[in-house]
């Protein structure tokens, strides 16, 4: 599927105590150029995020994002930040004067071989690429996709978010890699079948957005 610019690994912005303002003070989304870089001063973490204070050279500059467990000393480079003056956390109780909110770019490793999996059984039984193919049918729809777990991101937004391949689709084509939300608790290498509700064209904000997303999915163990 095409790359979550939020993290992934993530990822997800917003959560039960701190999300962004809405209205006039909500921002415009910079450019990938635009990145904010710099190393790793300070770090606060919260029930959804992570907050980082980064020595930049343009001097310290507060960012926010995803829950991550980046340390302090590391050097890192935030996606697509957006700005915000006088943001109010909640959970911290304080005000940055700007702070901005984006995701971690993580270092591209190479695609990992999935073995391939049988497809769920029964009418809405399909393979990770057949939710893809057919997403035009199958939004709002039901749909059962067996798969091998390959990521977890746990407790965003209330949810966990799992990726899924089965060994159709292509990296290349984006429809390799299915991520489905869930309350229950799942483990990697788990080969698992999810059933849940097709959304497409998903957009979370900041630029975090899914061609397709399975959400609130019951997942069984075949």
């Amino acid at each position: 599927m095409k790359n979550v610019i939020f993290l992934v690994s993530l990822l997800c912005l917003g959560c039960n105590n701190d999300s962004l303002p809405q209205g006039p003070a909500s921002p415009t989304v910079q450019s990938e150029s635009a990145a904010v870089e710099g190393t790793v001063a300070e770090r606060i973490d919260v029930e959804g995020y992570t907050y980082l204070l980064l020595k930049t050279a343009q001097g310290d500059t507060w960012t926010a994002v995803p829950t991550d467990s980046v340390k302090v000393g590391a050097a890192v480079k935030i996606a697509n930040p957006m700005p915000m003056q006088q943001f109010h956390s909640k959970s911290l109780n304080r005000t940055f004067e700007v702070i901005y909110f984006g995701s971690i770019v993580k270092p591209l490793v190479p695609e990992e071989p999935t073995r391939t999996v049988s497809k769920a059984p029964g009418a809405d039984g399909r393979t990770v690429a057949e939710v893809y193919r057919e997403r035009a049918t199958l939004k709002n729809k039901s749909v059962s996709v067996r798969g091998l777990v390959v990521k977890v991101s746990s407790g965003i937004l209330g949810r966990n978010w799992v990726h899924l391949r089965d060994g159709s689709g292509s990296a290349d084509a984006h429809d390799n890699d299915l991520v489905v939300t869930t309350t229950q608790e799942v483990k990697r290498d788990q080969e698992v079948v999810a059933q849940g509700t097709v959304h497409t064209d998903k957009d979370l904000g900041s630029g975090y957005r899914f061609e397709v997303l399975v959400e609130d999915a019951k997942i069984t163990r075949p």
